[in-house]
């Protein structure tokens, strides 16, 4: 069965716990990385500036602490194969449903190739594919 890493495990902590609940039931299906947990300012001031985030410090949803995002990404990881990351995409936001119809999370999971939500794709200007965010339901 796969694990998470202890920089996975690190990582994770500094977010959410439905995050936490969320993807520690993700890893016993799908072998995945926990890529950024939480984001500081200088980190953030990054993503904005190489073009990986569209928010600056202090409104990306990695800001906060905890983090109410996670960039998780199948493993091994192969940043050309979106086709894998939107497959892992689903198995995420299959496992976030059946977490929140249980009680076990208690926010409804945003992931970065489909923005408004609507199970569209096509329709997104900005992929963002390994981002997953919490949001109220």
């Amino acid at each position: 069965m796969p694990a998470f890493s202890k920089t996975s495990l690190e990582r994770l902590s500094t977010c959410h716990p439905d995050l936490q609940t969320l993807f520690n039931e993700v890893i016993k299906y799908f072998d995945c990385a926990v890529i950024v947990g939480h984001r500081g300012q200088a980190e953030q001031d990054a993503a904005f500036r190489d073009g990986l985030s569209k928010l600056k410090w202090p409104n990306g949803q990695h800001n906060s602490m905890p983090s109410m995002a996670a960039d998780v990404a199948p493993y091994p990881i192969d940043w050309k194969d979106t086709k894998r990351f939107c497959y892992f995409a689903g198995v995420v936001m299959g496992i976030a449903e059946t977490l929140l119809e249980q009680g076990k999370i208690s926010h409804k999971i945003r992931w970065g190739g489909d923005w408004n939500m609507n199970s569209q794709v096509k329709d997104e200007t900005f992929h963002d594919l390994p981002h997953f965010e919490l949001r109220k339901i």
